[in-house]
């Protein structure tokens, strides 16, 4: 996970892929679609704006005191798991808007950095001055590990540079 990207050998998402929810989206190079139960399909050179709405935002202090509470929590064994957060992806284009849900691959909350990076690098996709491939090579060529936030925000920074 990169910003709110979620890529993996096959794919790339915005959001995190799971079985448990309804939709799924994924950018390709060539387009950016939705699967699930409506699903939708655009060229990028058809979609005129993507946005990400209820992105969980915290500061690095309240990051870090989410985490450290849900340690003490398990240790006192009284943790009681909540699943990711909901995001709304909402897609401009020919033909309409659609909203899709999809989950936060975030474990308590992005970095409001990393947020806007993520968004400027999907305004990228949308103008057509970069390209979802940009991520697909970076995880093909990259051992990335666990990227922590400042590690992420890096990354994000490397691809928008990239043009």
């Amino acid at each position: 996970m990169v910003g709110l990207f979620w890529i993996d050998a096959e794919s790339v998402h915005l959001g995190t892929p799971s079985a448990m929810t309804a939709s799924d989206v994924l950018l390709t190079p060539d387009s950016l679609r939705v699967v699930g139960p409506e699903p939708r399909e655009w060229p990028w050179s058809d979609v005129t704006s993507v946005e990400v709405i209820g992105v969980p935002v915290r500061s690095t202090g309240g990051r870090w005191a989410s985490r450290a509470a849900s340690v003490a929590a398990v240790a006192l064994d009284v943790w009681n798991p909540s699943g990711p957060d909901e995001m709304t992806v909402t897609v401009s284009a020919e033909g309409g808007r659609v909203e899709t849900t999809v989950l936060s691959g975030a474990a308590t909350a992005y970095s409001r950095r990393e947020v806007d990076l993520s968004r400027a690098l999907l305004a990228r996709f949308v103008d057509g001055t970069s390209s979802p491939a940009v991520l697909s090579d970076w995880w093909s060529s990259a051992d990335p590990g666990a990227l922590r936030s400042r590690g992420r925000e890096a990354v994000l920074e490397e691809w928008l540079a990239a043009q």
